[in-house]
């Protein structure tokens, strides 16, 4: 979609009474969030911001946040959101995002914005957004190495956004809860169908039981959804879309037994979020590709392409491209085609040789996912004088611990014996805090901490 001018303010001229954004605070109509939008984007232009400028913010989901990012919009300034980190990994980060002769525009919930360059003040902050100007810098997970920071437009977050919102409906009377955070890809593209379809975006207080009343759409985890269904919290929510973890059937059968309609989806930072999505149909996969996507398969690697995938990774005002000559981007999963149907079988990264036999992590998470008790799963290879490697599984209970031997029992019907974990260890509380998916690369370096 083309917009001539910003999406709130093309809202607010043509629904400026309609509820646009709840907050703890306040509740924003489309007019008054414009409004608000206004006030910060003059503040930003008064300080030196304006079109190309870069904006690191640091913190987790907000209205403050939310309002700065909406406001860089309006001036053609792009945001880089960031969680909260240790000063090194912040450093590494800025690094990535700027060179030593470049001011750094910081941004943090718990501060005001620490250095900025002065400047004369610009007029008329909103006549500057375009469409196709670069928007959003979202750092990937890091799972197996230095995180990379990822380039997109806004042109690519609405076309992930309205491929998506072809087969999964979101209409203007409906709410979305701003459930993952705005420092990863899949909390970016709620604001952006948000945005795309004039409805109602939520953002809660933190207690999901609590924020999810009154919401008819979310964008939840596993065990998010897990932890739901232990609750009387879910009246009004009708749709939820699933990513970021192994998604067992048995979860998606207890929320259609409470008339949510469940999907599943398959996603990734460089695609600004969902490639292939489905509605629970009870059959292995995650279905087929979204509009404006391409997915094909080569030796057992997923490659995509299409109009969401990001411009590039970007380091210190350079854009590195990420495609082969053909404009394909290899994601490093692995996967096949079952009944029309992707199927992930893991990661080229997260496989690893135990007596001579390739095992998959992924492989042994999903099976783990398929218990109740079992809220969320990773596993890692554990050095071992006998076999090389042996598993060994971080997971986070949902209710009552099981013994190690009523797990193997539960196993046995999905696994061969030399794939079931050796030992048993809790997710770190600090690694679940992210609200979206354990770090990899953090849990091996817990695990390896422990000796």
């Amino acid at each position: 979609m083309q917009w001539d001018s910003h999406p709130v303010r093309v809202w607010a001229q043509s629904h400026p009474d309609k509820l646009a954004l709840i907050t703890p605070q306040k509740n924003y109509t489309w007019q008054t969030l414009d409004n608000a939008i206004d006030q910060l984007a003059q503040s930003l232009e008064q300080k030196g911001i304006g079109n190309g400028s870069l904006i690191t913010a640091i913190g987790k989901n907000s209205v403050d946040l939310l309002l700065l990012i909406l406001a860089c919009h309006r001036i053609s300034a792009m945001t880089a959101v960031t969680m909260p980190r240790p000063d090194s990994e912040l450093e590494t980060c800025l690094n990535t995002l700027y060179s030593p002769q470049q001011p750094r525009w910081i941004w943090s919930s718990q501060a005001d914005v620490c250095r900025w360059r002065q400047r004369v003040k610009s007029s008329n902050p909103q006549s500057s957004y375009k469409v196709s100007s670069p928007a959003t810098i979202t750092f990937t997970s890091g799972s197996s190495g230095t995180p990379k920071a990822v380039l997109h437009t806004h042109q690519q977050h609405f076309a992930s956004a309205s491929g998506l919102l072809e087969p999964f409906s979101f209409n203007k009377g409906d709410t979305w809860l701003l459930s993952l955070p705005l420092y990863h890809v899949s909390g970016l593209a709620i604001v952006y169908r948000w945005l795309l379809a004039g409805a109602c975006l939520k953002i809660g207080e933190g207690d999901l039981s609590i924020d999810i009343q009154g919401v008819s759409h979310a964008s939840l985890v596993p065990t998010q959804l897990s932890r739901l269904m232990t609750t009387n919290a879910t009246d009004r929510l009708k749709r939820v879309l699933l990513g970021g973890a192994n998604i067992p059937l048995e979860l998606c059968e207890q929320a259609s037994a409470r008339n949510i309609d469940t999907w599943l989806g398959y996603g990734m930072t460089e695609m600004a979020s969902t490639i292939t999505a489905k509605r629970y149909d009870g059959l292995k996969g995650v279905g087929g590709c979204l509009p404006k996507r391409e997915l094909t398969i080569k030796d057992s690697q997923i490659y995509v392409r299409g109009d969401t995938l990001a411009e590039g990774y970007y380091h210190q005002g350079k854009i590195n491209p990420l495609i082969d000559k053909e404009g394909w981007f290899c994601t490093g999963d692995l996967g096949e085609w079952l009944n029309d149907q992707l199927v992930i079988k893991g990661r080229t990264d997260n496989q690893f040789i135990s007596g001579g036999e390739n095992i998959h992590c992924e492989e042994i998470e999903g099976a783990l996912m398929s218990i109740p008790e079992i809220g969320n799963a990773l596993v890692l290879p554990q050095p071992d004088a006998d076999y090389g490697y042996r598993p060994v599984a971080y997971v986070d209970w949902v209710e009552q611990p099981l013994s190690k031997s009523k797990i193997e029992s539960i196993l046995a019907k999905y696994l061969v014996k030399f794939k079931w974990p050796v030992e048993y260890y809790l997710i770190p509380e600090t690694l679940l805090a992210s609200g979206i998916k354990v770090s990899r690369k953090a849990l091996i370096e817990h695990h390896e901490s422990q000796g």
